[in-house]
């Protein structure tokens, strides 16, 4: 199954003056980046949030908020937040927001270097 369009425009309207984002498809969705940091996603029809574990934590007692475990067991530190609970503007905005500060609150990630040579660098 593929990913909302829906959330994901939603989402891109709400971050469209924020610097520093950056989508990657991951867990079979699309995730957003910020400063090289995971965030927030897309994960089916649900936004998945990354925040601080005691925040998830309690986060989950909420309706509408999930654990996040795509794997079968939950991932620490990450929510799932169903459509309801993000179909609101205001309620979008908030959750994005909590994982843009996550994201900002950790050192930026440097782009990998490439480890892979080119056939160029393999004199073919």
């Amino acid at each position: 199954m593929s990913y909302s369009l829906k959330l994901e425009a939603k989402i891109d309207a709400a971050t469209s003056r924020w610097k520093n984002v950056e989508k990657k498809k991951m867990f079979g969705g699309i995730c957003y980046l910020i400063k090289g940091n995971m965030s927030f996603g897309i994960w089916k029809d649900s936004l998945i949030v990354r925040m601080e574990k005691k925040a998830a934590e309690k986060f989950l007692a909420l309706r509408n908020v999930e654990p996040f475990a795509v794997t079968g067991k939950p991932m620490a530190g990450w929510i799932l937040v169903t459509e309801a609970g993000w179909k609101g503007r205001s309620d979008l905005e908030k959750w994005v927001t909590i994982g843009k500060e996550f994201a900002l609150s950790l050192p930026e990630k440097k782009p990998k270097m490439r480890t892979t040579k080119t056939l160029r660098e393999y004199n073919l």
